[in-house]
Parts: structure tokens; C-alpha cells; sequence
């Protein structure tokens, strides 16, 4: 019965539209594909599959599957890249041997020379994206999903999230918005974590106070800065992904 509630909300949250079409473009798939044909061959761990959503191609996601898992961790990467790249290729890997399942999607791209203002006519075809990995994860069973995403894939998982706050995630960790600040985000029922570097972008240092004063408002949310490092947050993955066990167990830092 709760399976059939969730695909009821996901079926909403694949299919509604902007308001207007010209807020709209499919991503470049064709970037995707030479993307996948670069790293399936190449992937070490973790499996390729290819997930289906409404009004788009299919789509890379990279499963990982963790011995005992305590849960499911959906991973969002940044702007203009690959599920296997940089951070979320280190945390997807990392995080499965930390006991948690790991599903890391190809988000919806533009060609290598747009910049980051125009990413969001993709943001109805992340919604999509982001929902088919839930069904994906639902049906293998997870109860505990949470999304995870960084950069431009945070400002994706926001628009989802304010756009249906109503999916059955455990919480959301958002990773260094790129662009510093939370769009409006109501009614959502799990927590939200907000994690950022010492030296971070200019945009998310500013916007810092202003997201956690959006937390404070929020049951269980909080925010946390990861030290001596930056944007990418290099060469503290491993704090960090101690920090986003302490996050989902409830301990407190």
C-alpha cells in the first residue's frame, strides 16, 4: 500500500510541467552518451543501469550496492558532468563501503559552453530523474532513501524538493549550492542538512547565514562547515563522509 501511494506521487512529480514551454530543454544527450561510453567500461565498482522517466531518453545511473545496508543515498553531481566524477564518484564508492547503497545519476546536461545561469530549463527533466531513481530504489525494497546531491545538482534537488515536498525521502544533504541560497522549500516533512566548505565558493559563503536561518525553521535540519578545504571539498572526503553518517544516525556532531 505505501509502494502504491509513493508511485501515485511520483507519477505527479515526473509529469508536471513548467508554465511555460520555452522554460524548457531536453538535456544533451548526446553529451550523456559519449559521457557513459567514457566510463561504464571503465567503472571498477558498482553496476550501470539505465533508468526511464517520462518525456526523456533513458539515462546512466551507477548502483552500488552495500553488505547489510542501513539505507539508500540517491547522488546528484555538479554542473556539466558525469554520476562517476570528482566528489560524487568518491562519496558513491565511499559511502557503500560505509554501509550505504548508493544510486548516482547522470542529472540533465547543456553543452560544455553554457554557463551556469542557463541550467535551469533542465531543472523539469532533473524532477523527472530524481523521481525514477525512488522508483528504482522502491521497488528493490529501501524504505530509508535520502538524496544527496552537490553544486548545480543542489540547486536541482531544491527545485524538487520545493516542487514535491511531499516525496517519501528520509532527508536531503545538500552539498555547497552553488547558487548559495535555498529556494522556497514548504511543507517538506524530512530534514534538510546543509554542508559547506571553509573555502567555498563566494555565493555559498554569503548565503550561508541566510540558509541556516531557513533550517532553524525546520524540525531535525541543520547546517555544517567541513574545514581546510573547498568547493569540491578535496582531500576531506573522508571527513565528509564521517560527517554525513553522524547526519543520517542522529548523533550529534
Amino acid at each position: 500500500m505505501r509502494f502504491l501511494r509513493w508511485k501515485t506521487i511520483c507519477a505527479a512529480a515526473m509529469c508536471v510541467p513548467l508554465f511555460a514551454a520555452a522554460q524548457q530543454q531536453p538535456s544533451d544527450y548526446a553529451r550523456e552518451k559519449r559521457w557513459a561510453d567514457e566510463i561504464v567500461p571503465q567503472l571498477v565498482s558498482g553496476e550501470p543501469v539505465w533508468l526511464e522517466a517520462p518525456r526523456t531518453e533513458k539515462f546512466l545511473g551507477i548502483y552500488t550496492e552495500a553488505k547489510n545496508a542501513k539505507g539508500a543515498i540517491i547522488l546528484a553531481h555538479g554542473l556539466g558532468v558525469h554520476p562517476d566524477y570528482g566528489l560524487i564518484g568518491e562519496l558513491r564508492t565511499r559511502l557503500a563501503d560505509a554501509g550505504y547503497t548508493t544510486l548516482s545519476i547522470q542529472m540533465p546536461i547543456l553543452a560544455a559552453d553554457a554557463p551556469p545561469s542557463r541550467y535551469p530549463v533542465l531543472f523539469w527533466e532533473a524532477d523527472a530523474r530524481f523521481a525514477a531513481a525512488m522508483t528504482y530504489l522502491k521497488r528493490k525494497r529501501y524504505e530509508k532513501v535520502v538524496l544527496l546531491s552537490h553544486s548545480m545538482g543542489s540547486r536541482m534537488a531544491n527545485h524538487y524538493v520545493g516542487a514535491h515536498p511531499l516525496v517519501p525521502l528520509a532527508g536531503w544533504i545538500s552539498l555547497s549550492i552553488s547558487s548559495g541560497e535555498f529556494a522556497p522549500i514548504k511543507r517538506v516533512k524530512f530534514p534538510i542538512f546543509d554542508v559547506y566548505a571553509e573555502n567555498d565558493f563566494d555565493a555559498v559563503l554569503r548565503g550561508s547565514p541566510k540558509r541556516a536561518a531557513v533550517l532553524k525553521r525546520m524540525r531535525g535540519s541543520s547546517q555544517a562547515m567541513v574545514f581546510a578545504t573547498d568547493h569540491f571539498f578535496a582531500k576531506k572526503e573522508k571527513e565528509l563522509v564521517s560527517l554525513i553518517g553522524l547526519l543520517l544516525e542522529g548523533e550529534k556532531k
